[in-house]
């Protein structure tokens, strides 16, 4: 057999001191080729769809509402098809954990006890060069067993665990509407999706079947079954173009946008040669709700994200939407993320949080939930036990089909349903973590603990449409000393520039002088006061990541 031709795409450096040591290892010619052919033959229809989306949102501008499609009705009327079944390395999925593909994260989460890791390209990853190529190298490292590694600042040794103690990765390539700048086809970026899934198909989707699984994906901020659609094609032709049998991949979606919650069925019924579940996530989904329903006035104006728990109406809505679409077609459905990050030297605070993670985890596996996130190791055990309450040695509860819900379109945006509105406190709160994690993901960073969370970019995205939202409503406080006051663009300032303040003196001058801050801060109230509102804050981020 010849050698590959040499791509034709370029690799373009911006920082040669940022590049990765082993990059050649991931940027083989062959695999490169690979990427070349799949944004060749595919990125015009994802032009396509992220232009569609700007077209519905502008009819829901325009309408303030959304139904389930009257065209696909007959795809969900009929009762008849099936997802295709989990192979046995995804067949149990009762605890999953999250997080970026750095080599220390890579060991911890392969050996935290999860039945499956999250292995994260996408929000908890900020996709500098150094952390786009370092995170392929770590996977392929992993499945070969040369990932141990001794922290030199530590001294402490990582390694994995015998291979059938490993969590089964599911790898989250970046949303749609993300460019990777490093890698250019006739001087245009190609779409971060295709460079993730590409590199990361082309290396292991062999090694994985060797090693008894397969190349499973998560798919992000998915919009709507044509979405899904364009995925299952790149599927197809990325099987055949390795040689692996159609049917090897398995995709979990998120329905973490406000359009695809209507359309669960449909991004399954496409998918449903490679489709393994759907995941309920939170912030992103608010995110979601401000962004479309913006227009729609004071009855879709969200309270302070905290007091928007998954026991809200319209929350409770979509979760148990999603497991009775989920288990009518043989699907897994994946429950959201206990962002809290144990802290072992404070007991009293530790136990209070630890008991609303297990009552969020109860819940779930009461609601028929077959699995769930975490975002720290200690949380494993937790959500384990909770699942093993309801599941026994079962594997999952598909054959709970959830026949009692009813779920009419009105109930998916009762956002005035929730009995909590905003407050000074929730703007304050959403100036400081905005900030907090933007500075961060400036950095390099995706995963970011702050006051006692582990945050991602739905976390500042939610953050910021909170603060557009209550902005541009001219939401007035009603609670303690701040009632009759409204939010405007001075007053987030203000709030924003004492932030600041606070930030120099809490870390210093020098650690503020060689952060990220001010950059930060300004960013934030770019993208939250704007009249033009940003579609993605990681798009303007991303201009000024190193």
């Amino acid at each position: 057999m010849s050698a590959p031709a040499p791509s034709p795409l370029a690799i373009v450096e911006v920082d040669p001191a940022h590049t990765p040591e082993r990059q050649g290892e991931v940027l083989t010619d062959a695999a490169l080729a690979f990427v070349a052919e799949l944004h060749r033959r595919f990125t015009p229809r994802r032009d396509e769809l992220l232009a569609r989306r700007a077209e519905r949102r502008a009819e829901i501008a325009r309408t303030s509402t959304l139904d389930f499609l009257p065209q696909t009705a007959q795809i969900r009327a009929d009762d008849s098809w099936q997802v295709a079944e989990a192979p046995a390395a995804l067949n149990d999925r009762r605890v999953e954990i999250t997080g970026p593909t750095d080599r220390k994260m890579t060991i911890n989460a392969l050996n935290s006890g999860a039945k499956v890791w999250l292995a994260d390209f996408e929000d908890a990853s900020a996709p500098t060069w150094e952390n786009v190529v370092g995170g392929q190298l770590n996977l392929i490292d992993a499945y070969e067993r040369r990932i141990d590694f001794t922290d030199a600042r530590t001294g402490k040794s990582y390694a994995l665990k015998p291979a059938e103690e490993l969590a089964t990765v599911v790898m989250r390539p970046r949303g749609w509407h993300l460019e990777e700048r490093h890698l250019q086809f006739e001087g245009r970026p190609v779409p971060g999706a295709l460079v993730d899934f590409g590199l990361y198909f082309f290396h292991n989707a062999r090694r994985l079947l060797d090693l008894g699984k397969g190349p499973y994906f998560y798919l992000p901020k998915t919009e709507s079954h044509l979405e899904a659609r364009l995925w299952n094609e790149i599927f197809v032709f990325a099987q055949d173009y390795v040689g692996i049998p159609q049917g090897t991949v398995r995709a979990t979606v998120l329905i973490e946008t406000i359009t695809a919650a209507y359309e669960m069925e449909e991004i399954l019924y496409e998918l449903r040669d490679h489709a393994s579940g759907l995941n309920a996530g939170r912030w992103d989904y608010l995110f979601s709700i401000v962004k479309n329903f913006r227009d729609g006035g004071a009855k879709f104006v969200l309270p302070d994200r905290n007091a928007v728990t998954m026991t809200a109406p319209f929350m409770r809505a979509y979760t148990e939407l999603l497991v009775r679409t989920c288990h009518k077609r043989g699907a897994h459905a994946i429950g959201g993320m206990a962002a809290f990050i144990p802290n072992r030297r404070d007991p009293e605070a530790n136990e209070k949080a630890l008991a609303k993670v297990k009552n969020d985890k109860d819940r779930e596996a009461g609601d028929g939930f077959d699995g769930s996130w975490v975002a720290h190791p200690d949380l494993v055990p937790v959500a384990r036990a909770c699942f093993d309450a309801v599941l026994g040695e079962k594997p999952h509860q598909k054959d709970r089909l959830r026949e009692d819900v009813s779920v009419a379109a009105a109930d998916l945006i009762a956002i005035d349903s929730l009995d909590a509105r905003p407050t000074y406190q929730g703007l304050i709160d959403a100036v400081q973590v905005g900030t907090r994690y933007i500075e961060a993901w400036l950095r390099g960073l995706g995963a970011v603990a702050i006051f006692g969370l582990m945050e991602d970019a739905a976390t500042a995205e939610i953050s910021r449409s909170q603060i557009w939202q209550w902005v541009d409503a001219g939401v007035v406080f009603q609670d303690g000393e701040h009632a009759g006051t409204t939010v405007t663009a001075d007053l987030v300032r203000t709030i924003a520039a004492d932030e600041l303040a606070a930030i120099r003196a809490e870390v210093g001058e020098e650690a503020f002088t060689s952060g990220k801050w001010q950059q930060a801060h300004d960013l934030l109230l770019k993208v939250s006061l704007d009249a033009d509102y940003a579609d993605f804050l990681t798009l303007p981020a991303y201009e000024l990541l190193g």
